[in-house]
C-alpha cells in the first residue's frame, strides 16, 4: 500500500504543472534555450582560459581530418568531401604564398557567384591569415569601386562568370590592386589568371601559425552591408562573429546528419556565417545552389535528401506562389501533345484528361513528400507562414533576428508565428537591449527634458538599441570612422553608457515576444536586400535633365518589404526622358534597387530640418486614382518606364503584372 503522502505530492505536482503551463507556458522551451546559449558561450571562454582561440576555419581543418570522406559540399551533383575542399583551399593558399603577394593580415575582395571555388578560396585565404572582403556580385560601376577602394585590398579576386562586370571598373580601379581571375587564360592586359595555377600547385598544408588568431576579436571578415545612407559599408566581422554566427543551426536544433540546402548568396551573413559556418560547426553537409529556384526547390530537397533550409521572407513567398499544379499540367500538356490535341490554356487543360482531373485535389508531387524538417531564416510574413506551414507540412520555422555588423540577435525558439524571438529577464542579463520611442518627423530618438531617451511599454513601438560593453562589442565599418559613430549612441539613460542603434523598430508583447515593425532612416527592403534611399538618388540625379529626386519604399500587397519609388523635380525646361531614365539606373544599380515607380513633381517637400519629406509619399503610395502628378511603372516586360495608368495599377494589385 502506497504510504498516505503520495497521493497528495502527485497532486501537488500536477497542480504545480499546470500552474506552469497556466503562467510561464514557454518556462522550458525558455530553458532549454538558455541552457545552449550558456553551454556555447562557457565552451567558448574555456577555451580563452586555456589559452586556446579556436576559430570555426580550425575547427573545418579537424573536422577534414576526423571525417574525410564526408561530403561537405553538393554542387550540381558532385560532391566535394572535407578533405576535397581542405585540399583544394590548400592549393589556393599555397598558389598566394608562392608568388608572395599576400601576407598575414592582409586583406582581399572576392567577387564570385555561389560556386565551390567562393568557399576554396575563402578559405584558402584565411589559411594565410588574410582579412576577405564579400563583394555583392549585383553591385555595379561606381558602387563596386567604392566597395572595393572602402576596404583597401592588396588583391581583388573575380569569378569566372563575373568578368564582364570587372571589365567595367577595371580602367577605374586603383593601380595597387592586383586582379586575378577564376580562369586559365585572360584576355586583360596585367591581370592575374588564378585556375591554372591552382591545378598545379601544392595541397601541402600552409605553417599553422600563418593563420592562427591572437584572439577571437580580431578581423577576419568584411561583409557588405546598405546601413541606413549612401553607399555600401564594409561591416568588420571578426572571429567571435562567425563563431556566433556558425552556432545558429546547432542552437535551432539542427545535427551533424542534417543535409543543409543554401540558395541565398555567399557574400550574405546568412549564407556565407549561418549556413557554411553552421555546417563546419555541426559536421553537416551543405547543398549549395548558383541562385534560388522557386520551381527547382523542392525537387532539389527531395533528390538530396535535404532537412534544413535556409530563407528569406522573399523566397518563401515565391514557394507558396508556385502553381500547385505544376506537374500535372506537364502532364496535361505532354498527354495532348502525344494525342496530336489542340494548344489550349492549362487550366482547361484538365477538363480534357480525366485521369489528370481526378488527381487534382491532391498535392502538388513533393510539396509534402520530402525530408525537411527545419526552415531557418528571417522575415516571413505570418500570411505567409501560415500558408508554408499549410502547404509544405510540419517544417519548423526558425525565424531569427540579427543585423551583419549587430551585437544582438534574438532566436525565435518557440515556433511562435510572426514573433522574431523572444526575451526574458536571464537573456537580458547576457544581451542588454532596449526599445526607446522615436520621433518619426525628426528621424531621431525622443529624449526628454533631462536628455535621456524613454523606454516604450510593451505593445508600443521602438527603436531597438543593444548595449555595447567588452562581452558585446561593435566592431563598425572598415575605412568609416563616421559612420562606426553614427550607429552607436551616447549617454541613452545615463552619463558613460554606449548603445548600438539597429535602425529597426520593434514591438514587444506582453508575453515578451518580439516583432519586427520597420527600419528607420533612408533605407527599405527589397528582393531581401537593403536598399540606400541616398545611393540611388545619386545615380538618377547624374542625369542632365533631373534636378533633384526623392526615393522611398513604398508596400505593395502580398510582396514583402517595399519597392522603390522616386519623386522628381525636373530641370526648367527639360521634360522627362524615360528612355535614358531606364538605362541610368539598369546600367548603375542592382536590380533590386531600380526604382519601379516614377512620380514627377514641381516642388520637393521638405521637413523642418531641410530633409526631403518622405512620411506623406510613402503613404500615398502609386495610385494614380488619388495622386494627380504624373505616375510612370518600370515594366520589366517591356524593358521600359511607362505610364501607370488605373488598368496598370489594377494588375499590380491583382498579381497580374509582375514586378
Amino acid at each position: 500500500m502506497l504510504p498516505s503522502w503520495v497521493p497528495g505530492a502527485a497532486a501537488g505536482l500536477v497542480s504545480l504543472h499546470l500552474l506552469q503551463k497556466l503562467l510561464f507556458p514557454y518556462f522550458w522551451d525558455d530553458l532549454r534555450y538558455l541552457l545552449k546559449v550558456l553551454m556555447y558561450g562557457l565552451r567558448v571562454e574555456m577555451y580563452r582560459l586555456q589559452g586556446k582561440v579556436v576559430t570555426v576555419l580550425d575547427k573545418f581543418v579537424k573536422l577534414a581530418e576526423k571525417q574525410p570522406h564526408k561530403p561537405f559540399l553538393i554542387y550540381e551533383g558532385k560532391v566535394h568531401t572535407y578533405q576535397d575542399v581542405d585540399r583544394r583551399s590548400n592549393r589556393v593558399a599555397q598558389v598566394f604564398l608562392r608568388h608572395g603577394a599576400l601576407k598575414k593580415g592582409d586583406t582581399v575582395a572576392l567577387l564570385m557567384g555561389n560556386e565551390p571555388d567562393f568557399i576554396h578560396v575563402w578559405f584558402g585565404l584565411a589559411k594565410l591569415g588574410c582579412v576577405v572582403a564579400f563583394l555583392n556580385f549585383n553591385v555595379r560601376s561606381r558602387s563596386l569601386l567604392h566597395c572595393v577602394s572602402s576596404c583597401e585590398p592588396k588583391i581583388l579576386v573575380v569569378g569566372a562568370d563575373l568578368l564582364g562586370t570587372l571589365e567595367e571598373i577595371l580602367p577605374n580601379l586603383q593601380k595597387d590592386v592586383s586582379v586575378w581571375i577564376m580562369t586559365k587564360d585572360s584576355r586583360f592586359p596585367s591581370v592575374h589568371t588564378l585556375l591554372d595555377k591552382i591545378e598545379t600547385a601544392s595541397e601541402d598544408p600552409v605553417p599553422v601559425n600563418q593563420r592562427s588568431a591572437n584572439n577571437l576579436k580580431s578581423s577576419v571578415l568584411y561583409i557588405f552591408t546598405s546601413g541606413t545612407t549612401g553607399l555600401p559599408k564594409a561591416a568588420v566581422i571578426s572571429h567571435i562573429q562567425v563563431l556566433k554566427g556558425a552556432a545558429g543551426l546547432w542552437a535551432f536544433g539542427a545535427t551533424a546528419e542534417d543535409i543543409i540546402y543554401i540558395t541565398l548568396p555567399l557574400y550574405h551573413s546568412a549564407a556565407s556565417l549561418l549556413g557554411i559556418g553552421g555546417c563546419v560547426e555541426l559536421g553537416a553537409t551543405c547543398v549549395l545552389k548558383k541562385k534560388f529556384s522557386a520551381s527547382q526547390f523542392w525537387n532539389d530537397c527531395k533528390k538530396y535528401n535535404v532537412t534544413v533550409i535556409q530563407y528569406i521572407g522573399e523566397l518563401c513567398r515565391y514557394l507558396c506562389s508556385q502553381p500547385l499544379n505544376n506537374l500535372l499540367f506537364k502532364q496535361c500538356s505532354d498527354t495532348l501533345k502525344s494525342a496530336n490535341q489542340p494548344c489550349v490554356p492549362a487550366e482547361k487543360q484538365f477538363a480534357l484528361i480525366p485521369q489528370v482531373a481526378d488527381q487534382r485535389m491532391e498535392k502538388k508531387e513533393g510539396e509534402k513528400n520530402h525530408k525537411v524538417r527545419l526552415a531557418v531564416g528571417n522575415g516571413v510574413r505570418n500570411d505567409v507562414w501560415r500558408e508554408f506551414l499549410n502547404r509544405f507540412g510540419a517544417v519548423k520555422i526558425c525565424e531569427f533576428y540579427g543585423a551583419t555588423e549587430g551585437n544582438i540577435c534574438f532566436m525565435n525558439h518557440t515556433g511562435k508565428i510572426g514573433s522574431v524571438g523572444r526575451t526574458n529577464f536571464f537573456y537580458k542579463l547576457f544581451f542588454p537591449f532596449d526599445l526607446i520611442k522615436y520621433d518619426f518627423q525628426k528621424d531621431e530618438p525622443i529624449r526628454n527634458k533631462y536628455g535621456w531617451c524613454e523606454k516604450v511599454k510593451k505593445g508600443e513601438v521602438g527603436l531597438l538599441i543593444s548595449k555595447v560593453n567588452a562581452k558585446n562589442p561593435f566592431f563598425g565599418y572598415a575605412g568609416n570612422k563616421r559612420h562606426t559613430e553614427k550607429k552607436l549612441l551616447c549617454e541613452v539613460f545615463k552619463k558613460g553608457d554606449l548603445y548600438f542603434n539597429t535602425g529597426d523598430l520593434m514591438v514587444q508583447d506582453h508575453e515578451n515576444f518580439l516583432y519586427f515593425w520597420d527600419r528607420i532612416g533612408d533605407t527599405f527592403r527589397w528582393k531581401g536586400e537593403n536598399v540606400a534611399t541616398t545611393e540611388v538618388s545619386d545615380v538618377i540625379v547624374m542625369l542632365d535633365f533631373i534636378q533633384e529626386a526623392n526615393v522611398y519604399g513604398v508596400s505593395v500587397p502580398d510582396h514583402e518589404g517595399k519597392a522603390g519609388m522616386a519623386s522628381l523635380i525636373l530641370k526648367q525646361s527639360t521634360s522627362l526622358d524615360l528612355e535614358q531614365m531606364y538605362k541610368q539606373v539598369v546600367t548603375y544599380l542592382p536590380s533590386y534597387a531600380c526604382p519601379l515607380f516614377l512620380r514627377v513633381q514641381e516642388k520637393m517637400e521638405m521637413t523642418g530640418t531641410f530633409k526631403q519629406q518622405k512620411f506623406r509619399l510613402v503613404d500615398e503610395g502609386f495610385n494614380p486614382s488619388t495622386i494627380t502628378d504624373p505616375l510612370y511603372f518600370l515594366d520589366s516586360s517591356k524593358k521600359a518606364y511607362v505610364l501607370l495608368t488605373k488598368e496598370v495599377h489594377e494588375m499590380i494589385l491583382s498579381g497580374k503584372m509582375k514586378l
